[in-house]
């Protein structure tokens, strides 16, 4: 029997704002509608006012996710027997997480999916498929809805079972996770071998993983590039500063040019327009049909 969700979850995701990598700076330079930050503060844990709330997520997301605590994830969410239901559905399911993360927008989450979906609709009207990526990349959060921690749905993903990037976010809270102290784990390669592709990474657990799982465990038909965007698009400390390019392969240095142009579209997308979300529902509704039809194993 599907269990019941939440009437709602205070949600906090930190990977949404206040990013700090050079590699957004193009973006520096216009104003964020409905308040008075420009993109340059995002993701400013200097400034943040919501600094302690953000540190502590990444703090109990460092602390607790190990290659066991996925492992065991995997097994719970992965079988995709928890429930069903369509993407449109799951799209509004949003609504019921309240983003904590950002005091300047009070829009439901299901309205930066469509503003997601639209602004890229814009930039690449041939690419029907990519649209539909903007509307459900964030799906996987309705995890919260049914009982998951936030440390392990939303927030900046990471490489397990190697040594911890100095560029992930506060790498100090890595203090505390048993997985420092296995020695297998504590050097750059890890377990893996150079270049041996991220499909064969253990990663965090968190929304991309979940959603990818969704998405192929129900036979989507978004292409190679789409899956990409859902899986890696929290995967800063890769897709931001290059690393752990050591353990990518051909495909995954192809495929990394997706993931930066899809992540342009979701971080600043709360500063647009609200959509006419009515009025453009029929046409998602068609792209939902096209690649995601029907009810969904989730």
């Amino acid at each position: 029997m599907r269990p019941k969700p939440a009437e709602s979850v205070v949600l906090l995701d930190p990977s949404q704002i206040y990013r700090p990598e050079e590699e957004y700076s193009e973006y520096n330079e216009f104003i964020i509608s409905r308040t008075d930050k420009t993109v340059k503060d995002f993701r400013n844990y200097d400034v943040n006012l919501q600094t302690d709330k953000v540190h502590l997520t990444y703090r109990m997301m460092h602390e607790n996710q190990t290659m066991d605590f996925v492992k065991e994830k995997k097994e719970s969410w992965c079988c995709l027997d928890k429930f069903k239901m369509t993407i449109m559905e799951a799209v509004h399911m949003l609504d019921a997480l309240v983003d904590e993360s950002d005091p300047d927008t009070d829009l439901p989450n299901s309205v930066h999916a469509f503003q997601t979906a639209e602004r890229i609709r814009v930039a690449h009207p041939d690419k029907d498929w990519f649209h539909l990526i903007g509307l459900l990349h964030d799906l996987g959060k309705v995890m919260a809805l049914w009982g998951e921690p936030q440390y392990c749905v939303v927030g900046d993903t990471f490489p397990l079972g190697c040594k911890f990037s100095e560029n992930i976010v506060f790498p100090e809270t890595f203090t505390n996770n048993p997985d420092t102290k296995v020695a297998e784990y504590s050097s750059k390669y890890g377990i893996y071998e150079p270049n041996c592709g991220l499909d064969n990474i253990t990663m965090s657990w968190g929304h991309d993983e979940y959603m990818y799982q969704v998405l192929t465990g129900n036979n989507c038909k978004l292409p190679k590039e789409g899956l990409y965007m859902i899986r890696y698009h929290s995967f800063y400390p890769w897709h931001c500063n290059g690393d752990y390019n050591y353990l990518c392969n051909e495909e995954d240095r192809e495929m990394l040019k997706w993931v930066k142009e899809f992540n342009k579209f979701d971080l600043y997308s709360k500063s647009d327009a609200v959509p006419d979300v009515e009025a453009v529902t029929p046409y998602y509704e068609e792209l939902i049909a096209k690649y995601c039809p029907g009810q969904l194993s989730w």
